[in-house]
């Protein structure tokens, strides 16, 4: 017995294969909507995480400019505490230059010279004196530059032969001259401050 079909089997078939293509379509689609999705919310996670670091360093940094501030104020302070130290060892530095000056002088004019004039302007003091000799002189200019931490930059300003009469009526021939020096401050003041206790008598001496 033969079997005849009837029916459009080629529009069937054609059907199916349109019916078996859009559901794989479908498939697809959702299978690309789900990746896109897990993919969007890791980039969501992700974009949270960096967030979250980013205000905590943010938070930190806030933090470490107020200590920076605390700390630039406390140098400004401390700066300003040691410039009014400074400015009090200055000025007790000051009311015994005076005394230092002295007690310098005594020490670093050699024999044979004589000092009958002192006169300070600010750090600049000019000195008057007698010498026996040149070399007199020049030592007491060589005291004042190597040996004196409160004396600098000595300057002979004139040095002149003058004839002196004694007292038997003899003429001696001395040095009048005159010198410049400069004034400074020692690093450690203490030294000269312990040499300057007995000024006066060593005044009295000269």
């Amino acid at each position: 017995m033969i079997l005849i079909n009837l029916l459009p089997h080629r529009e069937e078939r054609r059907k199916r294969r349109k019916a078996a293509f859009f559901t794989g379509l479908g498939i697809a689609a959702a299978m690309g909507l789900v990746v896109v999705g897990l993919w969007y919310t890791v980039l969501e996670q992700l974009t949270s995480t960096q967030r979250a670091r980013n205000d905590f360093l943010n938070g930190e940094i806030k933090k470490l400019d107020i200590q920076i501030k605390d700390i630039a104020t406390l140098k400004a302070e401390i700066e300003a505490l040691k410039a009014r130290q400074k400015a009090v060892e200055d000025l007790q530095t000051d009311r015994n230059i005076p005394v230092y000056l002295l007690n310098e002088l005594v020490k670093q004019t050699p024999e044979g010279v004589y000092l009958t004039a002192i006169k300070q302007a600010d750090q600049v003091v000019t000195v008057s004196g007698v010498a026996q000799t040149n070399e007199r002189v020049s030592e007491f200019l060589r005291n004042t530059l190597y040996n004196s931490p409160w004396l600098e930059r000595p300057e002979l300003v004139e040095i002149k032969a003058a004839n002196v009469k004694e007292a038997k009526g003899d003429q001696r021939r001395l040095f009048d001259f005159s010198m410049r020096l400069t004034l400074k401050r020692p690093q450690a003041a203490s030294p000269a401050a312990s040499g300057a206790s007995a000024p006066a008598a060593a005044a009295r001496k000269s």
